[in-house]
């Protein structure tokens, strides 16, 4: 066993300023050439890890490491206190220090080149810290670090499989043939989108029902905002049309409001939550708590964050994104009101143009919610001669088809 001293940098009143080393494969021929450095934790306020050091040497052959924490500490260490006596032959008098037991192992490595550092330099700094918890990190650390290793691994061997897979589906159908699956596959996601359809009912507004687009809540809710339309006079809905500040299918109803004032408070709530809608559609990411304005009640903000957006994760921060399957859910939702405003057919190109969207867009919805489209000519926001679809729900409801050219596709457990 050998004995060696040393002061802590910033700490010269340590409370353990000497090692006692016992090298765990032999005795050392010459024990005084040895050199030692020692290491602590630096996080000196934790009352465990503040005593926690590592102590370095190394020989012409071999490098040692010993710890007084973890698997391999001593336990003489917990059970004894041990000291070392350092001898003044001038005066005779001996110094006494606290000393610790420190196991030295041997560090064993097959490609360890100690003054090579060309590669260390170049490698990342995620790869740096992997490095510094193999040697350093707690038994915790080291299990996080391997079960990440393995993920990667497994990662790449599922992209790679993925990828093969998909080239042999490519081979196999033909780019035109998927082209059309997707086609298909983009329709039946829609329907997943679309309010409740009441197939057995003898009425077409009972197919979709008022409650399940407006609650009666929501409704009560529309009275004082939707109040402004229904008093609305020839100069604002000029006004109104020239701002451009509601969108033109529900400019081109104000003009025919009913004249009993139940109908008419009852279109108006219809106007003001449609066109509330239809700008709604136009938003991509939602950064405010209420962005429709403060005169958009709080019930109607709540339903349109709740039933129409979605949740993503983008720069730490949780966000509401209007995405692509929800445009396609509102566009349901304005269709099937439209609906229920102008007795159950409805201009799809009006509303197209509002909500700006690709023609075949909404005829997949409106194809999905069971209308038939037929064509015609004219109508508000539109050219004479501008062909232009309609959209009627009427009983019996046509029977949902798979586009033609296509057979229907198995469905796979």
């Amino acid at each position: 066993m050998a004995a060696a001293t040393w002061r802590y940098r910033g700490d010269p009143e340590a409370e353990r300023p000497a090692a006692l080393v016992r090298f765990a494969n032999g005795k050392l021929q010459h024990p005084d050439s040895l050199r030692f450095t020692v290491y602590r934790n630096r996080d000196t306020a934790h009352p465990r890890k503040r005593h926690r050091r590592i102590l370095v040497s190394e020989t012409e052959r071999l490098c040692y490491v010993g710890h007084n924490f973890g698997s391999e500490v001593m336990k003489c260490n917990s059970l004894c206190r041990y000291f070392v006596g350092v001898l003044d032959k001038n005066s005779g008098q001996m110094e006494v220090y606290n000393a610790e037991i420190f196991n030295m192992q041997p560090l064993l490595s097959d490609n360890l080149i100690p003054d090579d550092t060309k590669d260390y330099q170049t490698k990342s700094y995620r790869e740096k810290m992997d490095l510094c918890i193999e040697a350093f990190g707690t038994s915790k650390q080291k299990r996080a670090l391997s079960s990440r290793r393995m993920n990667a691994v497994g990662n790449d061997i599922v992209s790679t499989a993925v990828t093969k897979a998909a080239a042999n589906v490519i081979d196999a159908k033909g780019v035109t043939a998927l082209m059309q699956d997707v086609a298909q596959d983009d329709v039946q996601n829609i329907s997943a989108f679309l309010p409740p359809c009441h197939e057995d009912v003898d009425r077409p507004e009972h197919v979709y029902k008022f409650e399940d687009i407006l609650s009666p809540a929501e409704y009560e809710a529309l009275r004082v905002p939707a109040a402004t339309l229904a008093n609305i006079t020839a100069e604002e809905l000029a006004k109104g049309a020239e701002e451009r500040s509601h969108c033109s299918f529900v400019l081109e109803e104000l003009k025919f409001l009913p004249t009993d004032e139940k109908s008419r408070d009852h279109k108006a709530r219809c106007l003001w939550f449609l066109d509330t809608l239809i700008k709604f559609s136009h938003l991509k990411v939602i950064k405010k708590k209420h962005p429709m304005g403060p005169e958009c009640p709080h019930i109607i903000s709540r339903k349109l964050m709740k039933s129409f957006t979605s949740l993503t994760y983008n720069n730490g921060s949780i966000q509401n994104l209007i995405s692509a399957s929800m445009k396609a859910k509102i566009t349901a939702y304005v269709i099937v009101l439209a609906l229920h405003i102008n007795n159950f057919q409805t201009d799809l190109t009006v509303l197209q143009n509002d909500m700006k969207l690709p023609e075949s867009r909404i005829l997949d919805v409106a194809k999905a919610l069971r209308l038939r489209v037929s064509k015609a000519k004219g109508g508000p926001g539109l050219e004479d001669d501008q062909n232009h679809k309609l959209g009627t729900l009427s009983l019996p409801l046509p029977t949902q088809k798979a586009p033609e050219g296509q057979r229907k596709r198995k469905k796979m457990n």
